[in-house]
């Protein structure tokens, strides 16, 4: 009786197990992504992963089908996964949602930003302006960090779960197209011409302002592409 009792629980623990170490592998093979060690285009050998992480190749499946649904890789039938190329075209259609989220996140946040989200904007701020000049990357870091906390803060989950996932695939792009130098001082100020708006609960205005920053970032990667030749897939 003790035994058949013990069932479930130890299925739910099997179960819990699983999905900790399907989310382990996951975030393992998203940071490998976004660092460049598996840079777009790039095969996933279930093999030599699976051995990397000590797993079977259960956990591994069914991570890799967390990042296709994510956008992140492709799988398809005798070719195997491989880490997703992200177009010219649809970063720039990506670009237009992300554009209409970061106006959404702004006019709600100005409804709602403590004092205590403002010191955290505001200090990102001030770091962007600390940038140098040839220093992209750390501003790369920087603006993802500032929008994130932004959407966040916004305190819309579904919001913040669309605009993460769209944030992930533009990464994918940058990482793999575009790096190219950034006027970074004028950048840093619209950051906190944005942060501004805020503070002063301008929900109209902020929408505006992040509208058009993220249409500027948009005109920008079309313009950089198209001087990189970057294929734009259509």
């Amino acid at each position: 009786m003790s035994t058949l009792l013990a069932q479930p629980a130890e299925k739910a623990l099997a179960l819990v197990q699983s999905t900790s170490l399907t989310r382990l592998v996951l975030e393992s093979i998203e940071e490998m992504i976004f660092s460049g060690e598996l840079p777009p285009g790039t095969k996933l050998n279930e093999a030599a992963l699976a051995q990397r992480f000590g797993v079977s190749r259960g956990p591994l499946r069914e991570a890799f089908h967390a990042l296709e649904e994510s956008g992140l890789i492709r799988q398809e039938k005798n070719r195997g996964a491989h880490v997703r190329e992200i177009k010219l075209s649809e970063a720039a259609d990506i670009y237009d949602l992300r554009a209409g989220l970061d106006a959404t996140a702004g006019r709600l946040l100005a409804e709602r930003l403590t004092p205590e989200q403002l010191h955290t904007l505001r200090e990102l701020t001030e770091a962007m302006k600390a940038v140098r000049p040839d220093e992209v990357e750390r501003f790369h870091e920087l603006n993802l960090s500032f929008h994130d906390c932004l959407v966040a803060m916004a305190g819309n989950p579904v919001l913040t779960s669309h605009y993460r996932k769209l944030s992930k695939l533009l990464t994918l792009f940058r990482r793999r197209n575009l790096m190219a130098p950034m006027a970074i001082p004028h950048f840093a100020d619209e950051h906190s011409a944005i942060v501004d708006l805020l503070a002063a609960r301008d929900g109209a205005g902020c929408a505006q302002a992040l509208f058009e920053h993220a249409r500027g970032g948009r005109a920008r990667m079309l313009r950089d592409g198209e001087l990189a030749g970057v294929p734009d897939g259509r």
